[in-house]
This record gives C-alpha cells, structure tokens and sequence, in this order.
C-alpha cells in the first residue's frame, strides 16, 4: 500500500476579494511548514462579478456558474506557480472557495467554487465546500482557522490571541489552559476598502496613511459602535451581508458632515476598537497578540489596536511566529485538507456552536 504523501496546497480568497493565496505545505511527522507561496489577483471583471453576487439580482444562477468557473481558472494557475515548488506528488488541494452569501442563521452559507473543474484542470484531488458540514451540524461554519490557529501558534502556559483581519476580522484566543474561543468580531478591511474606492480610486489605504491623516468623529464612530451585531454573545459570524456599502450610507447619514479622511479614519478606529473589546470579553489577561490578514500591513490600524487594548500587550503579525501573514489562511485550509485525508474534524464546537465535532469538506477525486 502506498503511503500517502503529506503534500498539501491550500487555496484562499476572502472577504477582501482581491485574489487567490495559495500555499504548498508539508505536514511531515506532524509539524506544519509552508515551503512554497504564491498569489494571483482577481482580474478586474471577475472582482466586480463577484461582488454583484454579494445581493440578489437577475439571472444569478447564470452569473453564479460563469463566475465560479473564472475563479476556478484563477485556482489552477496558482496551483501551476505552487507545484514546482513540490519535491513530491501533492495528496490533495483544499481549496475554500469565495464566500457569496453566509447566513447560518437561515441554515446556509454559500461558497462560490468549482472543484470538479478544478481537479481536471490540476489532475489533483480537491477537497471543498468546508463550512457546510459544520452548518448542518447547527454551528455557523466561521470562523474554521481557530483550530488551526491553536495547532499552529498555540503555547501551553500562554494566553495568546490571534486575529485575522480580512475583509471581515476574527479572533482566535487560545487560552493558558488549552481552550480555544473565537468569532468574527465584525468588520476588518471591508469599510476601508469600500471608502477609498469611492474616494480615491484605491483598492486598500495602503499602511493606512489616508486613515492617519484624517480625525476621528466620535458622533460617527458611536453611530457605527450602535450596531446589535457588536452586542451579540459568540458563537457569532458574519459577512458582507451585513458590513456594506449601505450599511455605512445608512449610517453616515445620521452623522455630521465630515471631509472623507475623517470618515476613513473613524472606519480604521471601528475596526480596531471593535476587535479590542471582543478581546476584552473573551480574555482578561492576554500575554500576546499577533495578526494575520491583509490589516497585518496597516501600520495605522495595528497601532489603533495596540492603544485600544490599553498600550501594554504586545502586538504583532504572525512573521513573529514564523508565518508570514498573507499566508496563514490558505495554510489554514491546506491543514484542513491534512484533516480531512486523515479522517479528523476540522471544527471546534466551542467556537461555531455546532453539535460537535465534524470532518469538514468533501472530495472531488482527481
């Protein structure tokens, strides 16, 4: 019988809808090491079809599959710049899938993908559709990385926290103790993003200068620290369904008018301050942070967080720990492909609310 390889590649494309990270990584002997990375941006065609699939709209199953197999495309040709990098056969890819739609409360979540295609196109067996298994089991499928959080960065005798901060941001605490706890606190880049666009034409504030050189409005950021969504008890998730373009217009129009700068800076604070207090609510005494995520390069935001969580813990990306922090995601579902192929859960209950623990993910044979 052959023995199975511990070639894995994790592929990733968030909230933030920007592109595809992708990771080739070796679970050999139990460690976790990522030997090969690579990113390929969405072309600008497939950004827009894919944020027009964020809310209804005509002929959507059409436009859903068209959509899903551009995506697809972008897939393979990361596999392709991954697999050099192989001194082996790659077991399987685990590739998440572009999140469209997320109501767990309704008992879905949607993400957009086309594994079959994707296993013709690479020959390689893929591995999909992650959340679904823990919504059925009446949990809300996110956030998934925390287990692997813990697996990867977790210290026994430490309490330590690591957020990621997509176009949505999520916190993993993992506890002296060995327990995990963890949601999506609410926004992370999605505003920003969305602002800047309008404003300047921009994909992202790049370090967060424009946040910097404006002021923060605290009319404003009281009207955006009002949403219920901050005020419920975890197990929580969210998405785009609720953090908008019309979510922020709604808002902005109860608020003082104030030059876009300021906008942008109250939008860095929210984001900032909202992970913060979840912080707070969930661990009293945090020894470090570290962050992952597109925010980890927003000098301006992870300063905001370090004086929002009182100026004395440390925080930092997860290059500290030896992951840079565009990577830790696409490793994250590489290491739940690993879990998969062995036949282990994937989720803790603990964070999604589900009724146990469940083996996440189904198989497109190659």
């Amino acid at each position: 019988m052959t023995t199975p390889s511990t070639l894995y590649i994790g592929l990733m494309s968030g909230t933030s809808m920007d592109g595809v990270d992708g990771v080739l990584a070796d679970f050999a002997g139990g460690a976790i090491r990522t030997l090969q990375a690579a990113f390929v941006p969405f072309p600008d065609a497939l950004r827009a079809d894919l944020m027009a699939l964020q809310s209804s709209g005509d002929n959507e199953i059409a436009r859903e599959a068209l959509a899903a197999a551009h995506l697809t495309g972008c897939y393979a040709e990361c596999v392709a710049a991954l697999l050099p990098g192989a001194p082996g056969p790659v077991q399987a890819l685990a590739a998440h899938g572009q999140t469209v739609r997320h109501r767990p409360e309704l008992g879905y979540t949607r993400q957009l993908n086309h594994p079959a295609l994707l296993a013709e196109l690479t020959g390689i067996d893929v591995i999909a559709d992650f959340r679904a298994r823990d919504v059925a089991a009446g949990g809300q499928g996110a956030p998934l990385v925390p287990a692997f959080h813990q697996a990867c960065f977790g210290q026994a005798g430490q309490t330590r926290v690591v957020i990621n901060i997509g176009g949505i941001a999520n916190i993993s605490v993992l506890h002296a103790d060995g327990k995990v706890s963890g949601f999506d606190t609410g926004p992370g880049n999605v505003l920003m993003d969305h602002w800047i666009g309008m404003h300047q034409g921009k994909a992202y504030d790049a370090d967060g200068a424009w946040a910097a050189g404006g002021r923060v409005d605290p009319t404003l950021l009281g009207i955006l620290l009002d949403e219920p969504y901050f005020r419920l008890a975890a197990p929580k998730s969210t998405g785009r369904d609720l953090f908008h373009a019309d979510w922020l217009a709604q808002r902005l129009a109860q608020a003082p008018s104030m030059p876009a700068a300021d906008v942008q800076a109250t939008l860095t604070t929210l984001t900032a301050l909202s992970i913060a207090r979840a912080i707070h609510q969930q661990a009293s005494e945090v020894e470090a942070v570290y962050v992952c995520g597109g925010g980890a390069y927003n000098g301006t935001l992870l300063r905001e967080l370090a004086q929002a969580l009182g100026g004395k813990t440390r925080v930092e990306s997860t290059d500290a720990l030896g992951v840079a922090p565009n990577h830790v995601e696409a490793l994250a579902f590489a290491w739940l492909g690993y879990r998969f192929t062995r036949r282990e859960a994937g989720n803790l209950p603990s964070v999604t609310g589900a009724k146990g623990p469940r083996i996440l993910g189904a198989l497109y044979p190659a």
